[in-house]
Order: C-alpha cells, then sequence, then structure tokens
C-alpha cells in the first residue's frame, strides 16, 4: 500500500462550480437534502428521514463548540489632514494567556490571543484602539497590541476599562468569521444560521458544519428512535480552511485543536462497545484521537512518567501511521478499542479527572483505519482538502462515486450546503 505521506493532493480533485456552493443556509436547517452512501450503494433522502437510516440502540456523538465572533476591526488612532488611521483586523485564533478557554473569557481587563493580522504593513509599531458603546451605555476603550511572534501568528494583548469579560466585549464589537470561500460580508443572520442548535462551549472560529442540518425536530426524532446521543468538543481552528499546498501529503502541516472530553462520554463508549455514529468530521478527528491518547496514556504509566496534564496525550499528525507500521513490523496485533478506552479511563481515575483537555494534529487520510467511528454524518467538502482525504479513508477510496454523484443530483456544497450519511 502506498503510504499516506506519499499521496498526491491532486488525485483528490473535483470541478466545483461557484453556483454549487451554498452561500446561505435554507429557509429550514432539516429540508436540506441528505445523501445515503450504504456499503457502496448512493441513494438520497431529506435531512429529516436521517434517523431512520441509524440502528436503534446506536450512539450519536455530537460537537458542541460554539463560534466566536472573533474578528475585530481597528483603526490607528493618529489621524492626518482630517483623514483616519489605517485599518486593521485582528482575528483571534486561540488564547494565549490565560490559555484556559473560559478563564479566558471570563478574564477583564487584559488577555492575550495568537492572531492572525490584516493590512499588517500599516501596523509597524504601537497600540491600535477602539471605543465600545456597551448595552448599558457605558463607553468601554480597548487596545491592542503586539507581543511577539507564534509561528504564523501574532501574539496580541488586549485591554480595557471597565468591568466587562473578554467574553461581553467579543460579543459586542466582534464578527461572525464565516468561511472565506462565501465570498461575502457576515450577515446579521449568521450569529444564528452559522451556530448548531446545540452549541454552548464557546471557542471555534469555524461552525462544525455537519451540524447546522440538526433541529430540536430531528434531535427528538432521534431520541424516539432509542438512539442514544453524547457531547464532547473540539473547538475548530482556522486551519480547518488551510489548503494542501504540497503536491504529496507528507508536506501538509496539520492544525492543532483542542479538544475537551467528559468521564461520561468515554464511559458511554465502552458501554456501545467503543463504536459510535459521528456528527461531523470535528467529531470524528476527536472520537478516533481518543483511541491513540489511549495507548500513549498507557506508553506514560509504564515508563512512569505521566504528569496529569492531558496535554501529554496530544496526538502528533503521524502517530496512527507509525504506530500501525510499529505493530506490522514487530508482529504485534493493535491495542484493541476497549483497552484503549479503558486505558483513557485510568488515566482520569490516576489524576481525579472529570473531562479530559488535550489536544489532537492527526491527519486521516487513505491508509488510516478507524478505529470508534461507524458512521458519519457530514457536508460536501472542498477539492484537495485534508476532510476529503479523512472521507476517502472512510469509504475505502470511494468518495468519487458520491461527489459524482451529488454534482449530478443538484447537492449544495461546503458549509451551508446539503449533507450525507457515510456507511461504509
Amino acid at each position: 500500500m502506498i503510504s499516506p505521506k506519499n499521496i498526491h493532493i491532486a488525485e483528490y480533485n473535483y470541478p466545483l462550480p461557484d453556483e454549487r456552493i451554498a452561500k446561505f443556509p435554507l429557509a429550514e436547517r432539516d429540508s436540506s437534502k441528505l445523501l445515503i452512501y450504504n456499503k457502496g450503494v448512493v441513494s438520497e433522502d431529506v435531512f429529516t428521514s436521517l434517523p431512520k437510516y441509524l440502528p436503534t440502540g446506536a450512539l450519536m456523538v455530537f460537537n458542541n463548540t460554539k463560534v466566536i465572533q472573533a474578528r475585530l476591526h481597528f483603526r490607528k488612532a493618529q489621524v492626518q489632514d482630517g483623514v483616519q488611521g489605517a485599518m486593521i483586523e485582528v482575528f483571534c485564533l486561540e488564547p494565549a494567556m490565560p490559555n484556559d478557554y473560559q478563564v479566558n473569557f471570563s478574564s477583564k481587563g487584559c488577555v492575550q490571543w495568537y492572531c492572525l493580522v490584516g493590512n499588517l504593513k500599516k501596523w509597524k509599531e504601537g497600540k491600535l484602539y477602539r471605543e465600545i458603546s456597551m448595552p448599558s451605555g457605558d463607553i468601554v476603550t480597548l487596545a491592542c497590541e503586539r507581543k511577539g511572534l507564534h509561528g504564523t501568528s501574532h501574539v496580541v494583548e488586549f485591554t480595557w476599562d471597565g468591568e466587562y469579560s473578554w467574553a461581553e466585549l467579543l460579543d459586542a464589537v466582534g464578527e461572525l468569521p464565516i468561511p472565506p470561500y462565501l465570498n461575502r460580508e457576515t450577515q446579521e443572520s449568521d450569529k444564528k444560521t452559522y451556530q448548531t442548535v446545540y452549541s454552548k462551549i464557546k471557542g471555534s472560529v469555524a461552525a462544525p458544519t455537519a451540524g447546522l442540518h440538526f433541529t430540536e425536530r430531528v434531535l427528538r426524532a432521534i431520541d424516539e428512535a432509542g438512539i442514544e446521543r453524547e457531547e464532547l468538543t473540539l473547538h475548530v481552528g482556522a486551519g480547518t480552511f488551510k489548503p494542501v499546498k504540497s503536491e504529496e501529503i507528507g508536506g501538509h502541516d496539520m492544525h492543532t485543536e483542542h479538544v475537551a472530553v467528559r468521564r461520561q462520554t468515554i464511559e458511554k463508549l465502552l458501554s456501545h462497545g467503543g463504536e459510535a455514529i459521528a456528527v461531523g468530521t470535528t467529531s470524528v478527528r476527536t472520537l478516533e484521537s481518543l483511541y491513540y491518547m489511549g495507548l500513549k496514556s498507557e506508553e506514560l504509566k509504564a515508563k512512569g512518567t505521566e504528569s496529569g496534564d492531558g496535554e501529554e496525550l496530544h496526538v502528533e499528525q503521524w502517530m496512527p501511521y507509525e504506530y500501525a507500521e510499529r505493530c506490522e513490523n514487530s508482529g504485534q496485533s493493535p491495542m484493541t478499542t476497549v483497552d484503549a478506552l479503558k486505558a483513557l479511563l485510568s488515566y482520569l481515575d490516576r489524576h481525579n479527572m472529570e473531562v479530559l483537555h488535550s489536544s489532537t494534529q492527526i491527519i486521516i487520510a487513505p491508509g488510516y483505519e478507524y478505529h470508534i467511528v461507524k458512521r458519519m454524518v457530514t457536508n460536501f467538502h472542498q477539492p484537495q482538502s485534508t476532510l476529503l482525504l479523512l472521507v476517502s479513508a472512510f469509504v475505502k477510496g470511494d468518495w468519487h462515486k458520491i461527489y459524482d454523484y451529488a454534482l449530478a443530483h443538484d447537492f449544495r456544497f461546503l458549509s451551508y450546503g446539503d449533507s450525507s450519511l457515510l456507511i461504509p
């Protein structure tokens, strides 16, 4: 088998005319089309019919992250000859200090974030300022100043007066960052339509878009069909839109995303034999990462080097393939999914943790063997993207059949587009 690192991304291309990209969602979320890929057979239905394709007693896992209003606009303070200073866009990616999302959002007075900065050449030094009128009528002055580089992003410090939290300021002045391929400005309606109905935990700069089709009506129907629901959190980063620019995917650096998984979720997975239906590629990446986090916890325990900091279980990009190769070369059987999840649960027990906070850089590409995810609900992804590689790995290379059908049958593509249920 060809090594995943040697896969040519050009082999994962398809024609996607601009008119097939859904610029806005349908008026009714759950009235979107649903493509069903069932062991090689493709058909279609409407999204409200999803529960009838799911086995009674199964476990369905959702990502409950909430998109933040991460895009901020400032002007340079100086005014010359009546002309305002340049407009500078600051796009918040993830918290730097405090680095815990919830602590950062509740902070008052000062926070630091890793940010992308637009029109950077016009901001050489100094602070940028912006006055904000709060609902209470107070005027808050928000300033930002660059404090250094962190990879390709800048460390930006935000300071302000008053008794408001950082979350309140973002809600008051931030702009929801809709995907760049929509080629339009954010509208007021996006604040609602670009969030799942079950979003809870703030932190994403992009929505887990497979979840956008779900309504309370569909969730009730899932419950009534005897399908259990569980939630986890993966904060989606801007890297989800990062194109693969290298000819082979071995040259692509996957972005790191932060996850939070409750003990209850791992226990629920174990009660279902370590199997789940994943809603969206972010849930897929989190669930599959749990297997490798279990492996890591066992390795650390054997070495006597574990610290109890969940970040020590971070899943590196190529870990799955290196582990598979190691097992093959040694003749050792890979750890079972159930044993990996039990190891992870033991890790939580040893460190009195109710929630595992960690991160993953996993890349799922053809050659990957899925451990936990047995069915997947997902939208239609961009050509030559890592998400298309993930889908191809799931359907054993049969992605062309799915995408050819969707293109020929008037399906809508990308974030606000239609949905699919994949059963390999």
